[in-house]
């Protein structure tokens, strides 16, 4: 089975974990060994059927606070860490795009090709990414409301990419903050569309640094159990041993020892939420 056709199946469970950008080629390995390990555990427990694991590191964050904020190693260097990545653990990778140009490289070696919120009404980014061939991963912004996120995937679908999911992130009213409206997931089930919810960028506080953003990873693991339990169909988490030393988003990163428990979790509480669905 391919990865697209293991990905897309209905029952799949897509879990999206990394840190937030690449900021070394041995943060990177330390990570996915933290990683490895993790998931040998979970999988000994029975409470993986279906998921799909994927690591996800940004080879360059286009959408830094400040313009000295550490935007990661770029595209050619970002991608070949990456592919080491990919060749010595064997995770299928996701990482964004920011730009049209990058689309065909990036698809060479990532797996699912992700645009950042920011960007989910650029309309030229989404048909190049779309064309690809390439699983998407579509940020929906914090400036929209659920029923608009039909109008991104009709985009992708008309490109000739029907293997698009549309990632939840929370609604920005201001104030440097983000509200997540759990009836989002059922609103893209009933429009038949698949939905992973970003449990840390979802806790994140835009801006409240001044030149940066804050946020607070402890209600990542709550927002992300009750985002199951409300229809999620995947989870995208980011995740660092040193969140205090994390050259981007390290407030509202999940430490790495602490990942076990939250995806432990996450997945009782998908597998609660299955045994209902069944029973009703």
């Amino acid at each position: 089975m391919s990865f697209q056709e293991q990905i897309m199946n209905p029952n799949s469970f897509p879990i999206l974990l990394g840190p937030c950008v690449a900021e070394s080629e041995q943060v990177l390995f330390e990570i996915a060994t933290g990683l490895e390990k993790i998931i040998s555990k979970l999988e000994a427990e029975k409470l993986t059927d279906g998921v799909v694991w994927v690591f996800k590191a940004s080879y360059d964050k286009a959408n830094r606070s400040s313009i000295h904020g550490f935007r990661g190693p770029g595209l050619e260097e970002g991608l070949k860490q990456l592919a080491k990545v990919k060749k010595d653990f064997g995770f299928s990778l996701v990482s964004d795009v920011h730009e049209v140009s990058h689309c065909a490289p990036a698809a060479e070696v990532l797996d699912i090709l992700q645009i950042p919120a920011f960007l989910c009404r650029q309309t030229d980014l989404i048909v190049a990414a779309a064309q690809t061939n390439k699983v998407l991963n579509i940020k929906k912004g914090q400036f929209l409301s659920p029923p608009e996120i039909k109008n991104i995937v009709v985009k992708a679908k008309e490109a000739g990419n029907t293997n698009v999911f549309i990632c939840e992130r929370g609604n920005s009213f201001g104030y440097n903050n983000l509200v997540v409206d759990m009836r989002m997931f059922e609103q893209a089930r009933e429009m038949g569309i698949r939905t992973i919810f970003d449990a840390t960028h979802s806790c994140q506080l835009p801006g409240a640094g001044g030149d940066k953003s804050l946020g607070n990873s402890h209600y990542a693991p709550i927002l992300a159990r009750a985002a199951v339990a409300a229809g999620a169909t995947g989870i995208f988490a980011e995740t660092h041993p040193r969140p205090d030393e994390a050259l981007s988003d390290g407030p509202n990163m999940i430490r790495l020892d602490e990942l076990e428990a939250a995806l432990r979790g996450i997945l009782e509480v998908r597998a609660l939420n299955s045994k209902a669905c069944l029973q009703n």
